[in-house]
């Protein structure tokens, strides 16, 4: 797993190293170093002897002092644009040991941005705001230090103007500003460097290959169908004919042994014809291993009355997805309090503002927070989904990172809880299956985005490269 820190946990990992006996110079000089390996591999790459560094006035830039320094060592031609004003004590240090030139100019083959750290709190004005417009029309390769400048480094978002970099160094544990909002666009490359912090343990983590492939532990030869559990889609409508067609291909690919499906009767001759191995009951399935329910069903008193019915009656694991969540919003999510079931709401961020009563900008503020919050309240595991999602039962956090935008496009809900529902049918918890889930489809997309233009991929894409992401996850050649 990959620690994703807050600006608070960044402030607090600083003076752990520090109280276990790691000077703030010393931690100075480990960022600045990293930085200057960084910018030299990259001036490799690119043959480029011209750097420039942008310093600004607290500890980032001292950073930046430290790896103009090492640059110089290296033989690189270093120019320094420093802003002027009050420094931190480690600025004010490294400035002074700092024996190159300095520059009014923001130009250089490769310019490295140390302005801002992850403590911004209010939009860039001014002299900032200026220069970091000259960084980003500049031609020239851009890394930032930590996280971009002008990047909040909570939640991602641009404070009136960020730095669009090229690449993003950052130390110790990256911030969950460079995945969360416009993070992946404005870090470009994020690069992590160890610098000796200490990042408490209930922060954000995100899950990595190795988690997800210790979800798929080899299968036994002598195995049949009981032996994987039973995965129910229960979905569908008049209008939203195809959502359980979506839930039901992915099912079919989790690995479960077992898929029914109860849709409306109109619907079954065409999605028998389509999925013969999926078995189509007139009702749920009360002793199913997992049970998935709400896509394509339609925000109505039938639909809430299936949940609740669900909620009061089913001891299993229970995913309630699309208008299942929009249902529980609008007649009564107090419905969730009384249940036996083991309960995952899938919510993006619009079904997740209906149910909680935050708009949409303030969830996006701090999206753990919030699915956090809900997890915690109602007893149930909330797994909020964005271009980073995240996954809560209330005490730890777990994010997915992995995916493109061929995954922006609608229907891959609906696939997600049938890969969801599979994979909790076979074993996994519906806190792991989620994760789990998020991150195999997240790979598939990029396996598609690999040949594809992302904006044409569609379903069957994703589902046919399922096995091609499982195989590069799972190392099967």
């Amino acid at each position: 797993m990959q620690i994703y820190l807050t600006s608070e946990q960044e402030r607090e990992a600083d003076k752990n190293a520090i109280s276990f006996g790691l000077p703030s110079e010393v931690l100075m000089k480990r960022a600045g170093r990293a930085l200057a390996d960084e910018v030299q591999a990259a001036a490799r790459r690119l043959n480029a002897k011209k750097v420039l560094i942008v310093c600004g006035t607290g500890n980032n830039g001292g950073d930046g002092y430290v790896a103009a320094r090492e640059l110089l060592a290296r033989g690189f031609a270093v120019t320094v644009y420093c802003f002027e004003g009050e420094l931190s004590t480690g600025c004010k240090r490294e400035k002074k040991r700092y024996t190159g030139k300095f520059t009014r100019t923001v130009a250089g083959e490769i310019i490295v941005d140390c302005i801002l750290g992850t403590g911004l709190n209010r939009k860039l004005q001014g002299d900032y705001a200026t220069v970091v417009k000259k960084i980003n029309a500049a031609d020239a390769y851009v890394i930032s230090a930590d996280i971009p400048s002008g990047l909040h480094g909570d939640n991602g978002a641009v404070m009136g103007v960020a730095v669009k970099a090229d690449m993003t160094v950052a130390f110790g544990h990256p911030k969950l500003g460079c995945v969360f909002g416009e993070g992946f666009d404005y870090c470009g490359k994020i690069v992590i460097k160890d610098i000796g912090v200490v990042a408490d343990n209930d922060c954000a983590k995100a899950a990595e290959d190795e988690d997800i492939a210790a979800f798929y532990k080899p299968r036994k030869r002598n195995s049949h169908k009981s032996d994987y559990g039973s995965a129910c889609i229960i979905g569908g409508s008049e209008e939203y004919l195809g959502a359980p067609a979506l839930a039901i291909s992915t099912a079919l690919k989790s690995g479960c042994g077992y898929v029914y499906a109860v849709v409306p009767k109109n619907m079954k001759y065409s999605l028998a014809a389509a999925y013969p191995q999926c078995i189509y009951p007139e009702k749920p399935l009360s002793d199913a291993s997992a049970i998935a329910v709400g896509m394509g069903m339609g925000c109505t008193n039938e639909t809430y009355d299936t949940v609740c019915a669900l909620l009061k009656s089913y001891k299993g694991k229970l995913i309630i997805d699309a208008d299942g969540l929009n249902a529980l919003a609008k007649f009564g999510k107090d419905a969730l309090s009384q249940t036996k079931a083991k309960v995952l709401l899938t919510p993006h961020i619009g079904e997740m503002s209906r149910l909680c009563g935050l708009s949409c900008e303030e969830i996006l503020c701090d999206p753990v927070k919030v699915a956090k919050d809900f997890a915690a309240e109602y007893n149930v595991t909330v797994h909020l989904k964005n271009a980073v999602s995240v996954t809560s039962e209330g005490k730890t956090s777990t994010l997915t990172v992995r995916g493109t935008s061929a995954l922006a496009k609608a229907g891959s809900g609906d696939l997600l809880a049938g890969l969801i529902c599979g994979n909790a049918a076979r074993g996994l918890s519906v806190y792991d299956a989620a994760v789990c889930s998020q991150y195999v489809l997240g790979c598939a997309a990029e396996v598609c985005s690999e040949t594809l233009f992302d904006g044409a991929v569609v379903y069957k894409d994703l589902v046919e490269n399922l096995h091609v992401a499982l195989k590069r996850l799972t190392k099967q050649n």
